[in-house]
């Protein structure tokens, strides 16, 4: 992706919500997600022709700081609903690239972010940045995730204990596995984040009982 590119899209992630906030948290997860999407490239999971601009640029877009009057719903297990983000990153990719970006490549980009929901998308590269973005819900980064999300929500310890106790009894992490993924490398790195997972929620349960009367 271009360099001056990158760049506008870096201050617009400077910015983490519509109240003018700024911080680095945007900006980390857009980076964090693009290596991680490099680092799965490498398995050989997409054709040499892959359209790795237009890739990187649905990446950054995927962070693009959310209207708060249209906050994304979650499911009772606290997973965010995929396809009003990626319809929402698209919207937004479009004021955010501006003229610094042709608008083939935005169109490129947001064919990308339109097929991830899709339970087969489209393009080769949807599928693979669906695949990463599902990697999130699994191993540290998904526990501290959640632990987050369910903080700005007035919850605290005893919820996220109860959360992952409920994902464990309603069989969430099998279905994730199953349907969550449409390689299977990928797949079989979200179950060894997995079984991560399970160690931290399993320290943090015992914690929690020992300081029960």
């Amino acid at each position: 992706m271009d360099a001056k590119l990158r760049q506008r899209l870096s201050r617009a992630l400077g910015v983490v919500d519509d109240h003018g906030t700024a911080g680095a948290r945007l900006t980390d997860d857009a980076q964090r997600l693009w290596r991680r999407v490099q680092a799965l490239l490498k398995l050989g999971l997409l054709p040499e022709n892959a359209d790795l601009e237009g890739l990187e640029l649905a990446v950054y877009a995927l962070q693009l700081p959310m209207r708060s009057n249209a906050s994304l719903p979650a499911g009772k297990l606290g997973r965010t609903n995929l396809r009003d983000r990626t319809e929402q990153a698209a919207e937004l990719l479009v004021s955010a690239a501006g003229n610094d970006a042709p608008e083939e490549l935005i169109d490129r980009a947001t064919n990308i972010l339109l097929a991830i929901p899709h339970r087969v998308p489209e393009y080769e590269e949807a599928k693979l940045l669906a695949d990463a973005l599902n990697l999130d819900d699994f191993g540290i980064i998904g526990f501290v995730n959640r632990a987050i999300q369910l903080g700005r929500q007035g919850d605290g310890v005893s919820q996220v204990v109860d959360a992952n106790q409920k994902r464990e009894t309603y069989g969430y992490w099998d279905a994730r596995l199953k349907d969550g993924f449409h390689f299977e490398p990928v797949r079989r790195i979200a179950k060894q984040r997995l079984e991560h997972l399970r160690q931290v929620a399993k320290l943090l349960e015992d914690e929690l009982r020992d300081d029960q009367p």
